[in-house]
């Protein structure tokens, strides 16, 4: 059973969306990936979100462009946590997007991260399961001390070869 839903109003969203799947995987975490407009084909997408629930999802990561309803619409209509995912677009940079997420009205939150944000929705959707799963936490973990030993390293090669060599 997936424990994640990640829905997508366009294959063009693909870039952004695939490095959530990307960290979910990594993690080990169960997964559906979907295209939905809710624009287009509100019939169908009312039916996904109203199902997600029973499919055993926990979390969704809704990516979306422009007026950005997708997350939105899923927090509306499921009870669990919903992380939006703001696309870069051609028209205003994806502020456009950024504020039609974030700006969601009282008693519908939708977690929004960074603009094409896709591995940081990820993270934060292993983060969230991880508060009953002791062994994702321990993966969580191990990955943060990964980032950490990588500066790490980073700045002793810089220390050794000195800026003109790095």
């Amino acid at each position: 059973m997936a424990k994640v839903a990640i829905v997508m109003g366009s294959d063009s969203d693909m870039p952004v969306m695939s490095k959530a799947a990307d960290f979910l995987d990594q993690m080990g975490i169960d997964y559906e990936m979907t295209i939905i407009s809710a624009h287009r084909e509100p019939d169908i997408f009312f039916e996904w979100a109203k199902g997600a629930e029973e499919r055993g999802v926990k979390v969704i990561i809704a990516g979306a462009g422009k007026a950005a309803h997708l997350p939105g619409m899923c927090a509306a209509l499921f009870q669990m946590p919903v992380i939006g995912i703001p696309m870069k677009t051609s028209d205003l940079g994806g502020v456009d997007s950024l504020y039609s997420i974030v700006q969601m009205p009282s008693g519908i939150p939708v977690a929004t991260v960074a603009i094409n944000g896709g591995q940081n929705a990820g993270i934060l959707a292993a983060k969230i399961l991880a508060t009953s799963d002791a062994e994702l936490l321990a993966k969580l973990k191990d990955f943060s001390k990964e980032m950490k030993d990588s500066v790490v390293e980073k700045d002793a090669r810089l220390k050794e070869v000195g800026y003109r060599n790095y």
